[in-house]
């Protein structure tokens, strides 16, 4: 399911949701990673916000579209999919526009934006996992 391919109302789009929400139910942080465009998972990712009871940060990766296919090329999947592809994928400025959604530009470097994510992940408070 989670391989399906990106259509409107797909059935992964609930499941992403119940996985998200069960985990943090469970006290668990969650990062949800991915090609999440805002026409189709945009009311899930805003619903997920505002039942969260905690706190939920939202980044988004601003990298023009040459940038995005180099950094692919460094891919172990790099020959999985093509640039041409990716160009039927790509939504320039695709964001959520949600209260708080922090951009990340292509001068972050990978452990720059690594260090972003957990420190956002230090300043809230620890999950209490059982």
């Amino acid at each position: 399911m989670l391989r399906e391919r990106d259509v409107p109302n797909g059935v992964n789009i609930g499941l992403i949701a119940t996985v998200c929400r069960f985990s943090l139910d469970a006290g668990y942080h969650v990062i949800l990673d991915g090609i999440l465009t805002t026409a189709r998972y945009g009311p899930m990712l805003r619903q997920l916000a505002a039942d969260h009871r905690g706190q939920t940060t939202f980044l988004y990766l601003d990298v023009p579209f040459e940038e995005t296919v180099r950094r692919h090329a460094t891919r172990d999947q790099a020959s999985e999919f093509t640039p041409e592809n990716m160009r039927s994928w790509f939504a320039a400025s695709d964001r959520l526009d949600v209260p708080g959604e922090q951009t990340v530009t292509a001068s972050s470097s990978a452990k720059d934006t690594v260090d972003r994510v957990i420190a956002l992940f230090t300043e809230s408070t620890l999950p209490q996992v059982p």
